[in-house]
């Protein structure tokens, strides 16, 4: 068996994963995030990883790898680390294995990945434009609203006149929220309207690359069930072969992926130990 850990450092948050690895069978032992909140960085990620390990019952020592993905150089006890699209490539797959994609929904950007059976990454597609488009934005906006991030996507549902936001800039697109609030624009309204404009940006990225099949939605934004709802009825009027797949533990796919790579790379650095010198 081998234990391994993930350790995903993201623009606004840390999320980590500790995994058990046997040939037949791999085993989710916990999963934990932590805000980063303009703290320490390195404090934070070692509150989240401690308090990882502690509910996995996983000593330090005891773990075989330690693997990071995203902005990592302040993990100072890392084993090895791996690129964020390789790493939520494979952390989709594993929460779901028939998918050939995932839609990572960070902070700051989003990201559209093309991956075979294995997870290997074989195209992907990244948006250049500015941050209205991301979880940062979503934020801020919520904060306006007076309601929380876990209410957006219910609030979203109820909808009955949603108004896009009209500009692609965040400062902009803030001005525009503000506009309809002193209109008497309805939270849900708004809310619909800004998923509206996020899940546009989201077809274009798919189409881009040409995915197909089954993706998942990973990242921040990955459970916001107004987001996976809008982008599933754009997709459909955009005729694109895509069914969009939401999972509980999808925030967690790029530490997931992460530890599972980390597995893959110690059983590859054990096999080389054992072999013979020539």
């Amino acid at each position: 068996m081998t234990l391994t850990s993930g350790v995903d450092v993201g623009t606004s948050a840390v999320k980590c994963a500790v995994l058990s690895v046997e040939e037949d069978e791999t085993r989710i032992l916990s999963c934990d995030t932590e805000r980063i909140r303009r703290r320490d960085l390195r404090a934070v990620i070692h509150e989240c990883y401690d308090r990882c390990l502690g509910l996995a019952n996983v000593k330090p020592h005891e773990l075989d790898y330690v693997a990071t993905t995203g902005e990592a150089d302040e993990v100072d006890f890392r084993t090895g680390h791996f690129y964020s699209m390789t790493a939520h490539a494979r952390g989709a797959l594993f929460l779901h294995p028939t998918a050939r994609g995932a839609i990572d929904l960070g902070a700051l950007h989003t990201r559209a990945i093309k991956m075979d059976e294995r997870g290997k990454v074989l195209q992907y597609q990244m948006t250049s434009q500015c941050a209205s488009g991301s979880g940062q934005f979503v934020e801020n906006i919520v904060r306006y609203l007076g309601v929380s991030l876990d209410e957006v996507g219910e609030l979203s549902k109820q909808a009955d006149n949603p108004e896009m936001v009209s500009s692609i800039c965040a400062v902009l697109s803030e001005t525009d929220v503000i506009n309809m609030v002193s209109r008497g624009i309805s939270a849900p309204n708004i809310l619909e309207g800004i998923h509206l404009s996020i899940a546009s940006r989201l077809v274009k990225l798919v189409n881009a690359i040409k995915l197909e099949g089954e993706s998942v939605l990973t990242g921040g934004m990955g459970q916001d069930a107004g987001l996976a709802r809008t982008f599933t009825r754009l997709l459909e009027k955009s005729k694109a072969s895509i069914e969009v797949v939401t999972h509980p533990q999808a925030v967690f796919a790029g530490a997931i992926g992460a530890a599972l790579w980390g597995a893959f790379r110690h059983a590859r650095l054990a096999a080389t130990r054992k072999e013979p010198c020539p």
